[in-house]
């Protein structure tokens, strides 16, 4: 990803976005943000070179938008809050444009669910109908996967290695599902399972359950993991959850794992006493 040619970003909740819209900036490339409504923050547009809001369902404005500008490859960054598909009058209040009708209700093509993976890569067979490519942002900032080790001053316990043991599996078995990367365990047993809520508040739901507190998170990457979305993604505010809910230990998956902001979360989670562990698959 070198040269001026721009590069497109459809960008969601979260800093991972700002984190890739700043190399962009640094390295001189371009770039076109096509930002999500409710998802993404407004201080991307001071560091696009081009900047445009749009819907969670409007894909053809999404399309419409990097021809507009050039652009030929994109990258995907920042979260979805997948819930908003169930609240009341889910389509009067997101009114989708034709192109993602057509892709939502299967008008050409043929989709078995609605799991991430067939939403997602449904959504990039439209933009390569239009000639734009679907890159993944790892490609231009890979510094941002987690390398292996203990990252933190306190280490996993015997019984926490072995939850994360357990829990591993578990998490893996979820990712070729489909349903989540992450569980919460504690002395070999699931508190909880991450679904369509989100790492965050599966976190929070494992804190309900386990009053206790002392329990482990193991959120890794799928199985047959696309590196072009929903890369497992940690930093502070993942740290935060952790605490509040009275967990102890946070198992990611190396290299397959975007942390952001390493330094501070490492040292948010060393304030807490928390362990962070990064196992290799």
């Amino acid at each position: 990803m070198t040269g001026a040619e721009p590069i497109g970003l459809i960008a969601g909740w979260g800093r991972f976005p700002i984190v890739f819209a700043e190399k962009t900036r640094e390295l001189g490339i371009p770039l076109v943000t096509v930002a999500i409504s409710g998802e993404a923050s407004e201080e991307l547009r001071g560091i696009s070179t081009k900047f445009y809001w749009t819907g969670v369902a409007k894909l053809g404005r999404m399309i419409r938008c990097f021809k507009r500008e050039g652009v030929k490859r994109f990258v995907m960054a920042g979260k979805v809050h997948k819930t908003k598909m169930f609240l009341p009058f889910y389509l009067l209040r997101y009114i989708p444009d034709w192109r993602a009708i057509k892709l939502w209700f299967n008008f050409n093509r043929k989709r078995r669910d609605n799991r991430d993976d067939s939403l997602l890569l449904g959504m990039i067979r439209e933009f390569e109908i239009d000639g734009i490519t679907c890159s993944s942002a790892l490609e231009l900032c890979p510094e941002l996967l987690v390398k292996q080790g203990i990252l933190t001053r306190r280490r996993p316990s015997a019984a926490e290695e072995t939850d994360i043991t357990f829990g591993w599996e578990l998490a893996k078995e979820m990712g070729r599902l489909d349903v989540g990367q992450s569980v919460a365990v504690k002395n070999r047993a699931v508190i909880a399972v991450e679904a369509i809520e989100g790492t965050d508040q599966a976190i929070r739901r494992a804190g309900d359950l386990c009053k206790a507190g002392g329990f482990t998170i193991v959120k890794v990457a799928k199985p047959q993991q696309d590196m072009r979305f929903d890369v497992p993604t940690v930093g502070t505010s993942t740290i935060e959850s952790i605490r509040q809910a009275g967990g102890r230990v946070l198992a990611v998956e190396a290299d397959r794992t975007i942390l952001i902001d390493e330094a501070a979360t490492i040292a948010l989670a060393d304030r807490y006493g928390i362990t962070i562990v990064a196992r290799a698959a």
